[in-house]
């Protein structure tokens, strides 16, 4: 098995989506020891964010790219190619200002490539990227699992919609909520998601 660990919080030991998908990784290695761990952090690799530079490649004949677009597509080649390899893919998603962090979109518009990871057909948008079991360590300072809060959810929705788009539906959330709301919702949430984790079959 192979799996690939995407962090995305910029709060490093702070953080509890890292936490938590530390512990998914943990327990799918227990239960599959001889599975392989691709990690990727990229609140720290700075995945630059999408440029018309960066995507003026794909329109310009290779021997023309200038150094950044030969070094863009040799990053973003290597980022569609372990996810393209993945079995597993966890992903430590916080929620920031009702979103995700911005540097987990700069590596899912790497990684949602037309012709890699899907295609467009006569009947509309096909995905590629399907077979694979995606696991999100969701962390959010509020309530938003609550009728009032899903109107201002646009982390775990836009996560599941995207990678539905890439053929991928199996698509399981571990969340913590209420993580600023006081010391112990913040121990009870990180405790009840963490039972949950238990509980998961791998």
């Amino acid at each position: 098995m192979n799996i690939l660990h995407i962090d995305s919080s910029i709060l490093g030991q702070n953080s509890v989506s890292r936490l938590l998908s530390q512990a998914l990784v943990d327990a799918i290695r227990a239960r599959r020891p001889g599975a392989e761990v691709v990690q990727r952090d990229v609140s720290s690799e700075n995945i630059p964010h999408l440029s018309g530079e960066i995507l003026g490649a794909a329109f310009t004949p290779e021997a023309e790219w200038n150094d950044t677009q030969r070094s863009e597509r040799a990053r973003t080649d290597a980022l569609i190619e372990e996810f393209l390899a993945a079995d597993v893919v966890v992903i430590g998603a916080p929620m920031y200002n009702f979103s995700i962090p911005s540097q987990l979109k700069a590596w899912i518009d790497r990684v949602a490539a037309a012709g890699r990871t899907f295609k467009y057909t006569e009947t509309g948008p096909e995905g590629l990227a399907g077979g694979k079991k995606v696991f999100v360590a969701s962390s959010r300072g509020g309530v938003y699992s609550s009728e009032q809060g899903r109107l201002m959810d646009f982390q775990e929705d836009y996560l599941k919609a995207v990678m539905g788009f890439l053929g991928i539906t199996d698509v399981e959330f571990i969340r913590a909520e209420a993580v600023n709301m006081g010391e112990d919702k913040r121990e009870t949430a990180i405790w009840a998601a963490k039972d949950a984790i238990g509980k998961l079959a791998f």
